[in-house]
């Protein structure tokens, strides 16, 4: 498609403006397809600032954007002001360290996690190499820590490991994220197959009695995030300190350092429950649902809170 002036202007004052640039399908937060969420995982992994464009929210650079730079798929990366290409290019890059040197940063510490895999799990994953020949065993996890196991070609030059002979590949996220990971195999109530003990992963969230979360707010140990749009919280809310995703508070809060203690409240549980959720997948490790909500609260610690 030709390009209208008007909008490759558009295009371009943005990539004048940033020197990296993601349009993506979604917010680096919550991406809206796979791809862009690789692409925004590999680039939080490097540690690097990038600007994003959210093409779902803006159909004219949706289509426009391919048509500037020829590139037919969304996600696109952007590096002053030239096309690096789709996630898939970025992966490569962010793998082999390119893309590390293209922008400027340090060498990526390539350096092998050390692993535990059981003879029961060796065993298991032998069983399925023998039935691909020329494979090798490649363990991806992700940004929320979720580990995928596949065949894939044998790479002399990937990141690898070995435990009682198996040779595991990964690429250089999941090699920092698998540090001290165990792969077994179970066979017990939890079914058959193979589990991993990861101890970086974030810890889940926990459950907070209102009474609990009162005396630790009041104490300066907790966070109160109230989830609840401001016309629920004009009707009912906790009489202390709190804070609320309003404008870009969100924001404000997903950039906190990823030990504080943050507690999130609602009407009954259900959508705080969903935010805490949230938080945990970006590594934040202190993260608490309070039981019940504002409903709780007004019963079992201010019952001047009304109910609604």
């Amino acid at each position: 498609m030709s390009l209208d002036p008007a909008l490759r202007s558009r295009i371009e004052s943005i990539l004048t403006a940033n020197r990296v640039v993601l349009f993506m399908k979604g917010q680096p937060s919550m991406p809206q397809c796979g791809f862009s969420a690789k692409a925004v995982g590999a680039l939080q992994d490097l540690g690097v600032e990038f600007a994003h464009v959210n093409v779902l929210a803006d159909a004219e650079i949706r289509e426009g954007i391919k048509a500037y730079g020829d590139w037919p798929t969304i996600p696109q990366l952007y590096i002053d002001s030239e096309l690096v290409g789709g996630s898939d290019i970025i992966l490569q890059m962010a793998g082999s360290g390119e893309l590390s040197s293209v922008l400027g940063l340090a060498a990526p510490d390539r350096t092998a996690p050390s692993i535990t895999v059981t003879p029961a799990a060796v065993e298991m994953l032998r069983g399925a190499l023998a039935d691909a020949p020329g494979a090798s065993l490649q363990l991806g996890i992700d940004a929320n820590f979720q580990p995928n196991f596949q065949l894939a070609p044998h790479d002399d030059n990937a990141i690898a490991a070995e435990s009682n002979g198996l040779r595991v590949q990964f690429d250089l996220a999941s090699a920092r994220r698998a540090e001290g990971i165990t792969i077994d195999w179970v066979d017990d109530i939890r079914g058959k197959g193979l589990a991993i003990d990861n101890p970086n992963a974030p810890r889940a969230v926990k459950e907070l009695a209102v009474r609990d979360a009162d005396d630790q707010l009041r104490a300066g140990r907790l966070m109160v995030v109230d989830v609840r749009p401001a016309d629920e919280r004009a009707i009912a809310s906790i009489n202390a300190s709190f804070e609320t995703f309003d404008g870009d508070n969100r924001a404000r809060l997903e950039a906190l350092p990823k030990d504080t203690a943050l507690g999130f409240l609602c009407h009954h549980g259900g959508r705080s429950a969903q935010a805490a959720e949230q938080f945990r997948a970006l590594g934040f490790t202190n993260v608490h649902n309070i039981t019940g909500g504002i409903d709780a609260w007004s019963n079992d610690v201010d019952n001047s809170v009304p109910k609604y």
